[in-house]
């Protein structure tokens, strides 16, 4: 499966960045450029999301609309979550997201993406062309707001 990796300073402590990776309105703000929102019929819309519960995303991607259900199934504050996704595009999907305090007003976050896309080899093509890349943009947009909010 392909994997995305990234790794994010952030400027706060360990907690507090932990909390603000979980709730859904930074998601909301982050995901101008694609359109992110959270919408009923999937769980949670707005707030902290937590253990067991699900969220269905809409965005667009291309010019069309997207959706992407997914739950956190593992959750061990303040240092790590895991959220899977339940229904959408992707054969798989998988988001881990780890905390780790560097100093007492740093934090590092860590995100792990692996996905696996539907149509075997075309869905590998498609990885190479634009999926890995727009997950990388999904995924920077969303850190880049948790560094702002923290600035």
């Amino acid at each position: 499966m392909p994997e995305i990796v990234q790794r994010t300073m952030v400027r706060a402590p360990v907690d507090d960045v932990f909390a603000m990776s979980l709730d859904l309105d930074v998601e909301r703000v982050a995901g101008r450029r694609f359109r992110v929102r959270a919408v009923e019929g999937g769980g949670r819309t707005s707030g902290r999301i937590g253990l067991g519960e699900t969220v269905r995303w809409r965005l667009r991607l291309f010019g069309l609309p997207v959706t992407h259900t997914s739950e956190i199934i593992e959750l061990a504050a303040p240092r790590r979550f895991v959220d899977r996704m339940n229904q959408g595009m992707f054969a798989e999907f998988w988001h881990e997201h780890t905390f780790e305090t560097e100093g007492p007003q740093m934090t590092i976050m860590t995100d792990r993406m692996a996905w696996r896309s539907p149509l075997g080899p075309l869905g590998r093509i498609a990885d190479g062309l634009f999926v890995r890349r727009t997950l990388r943009a999904l995924l920077a947009d969303r850190n880049t707001e948790i560094v702002r909010r923290f600035s």
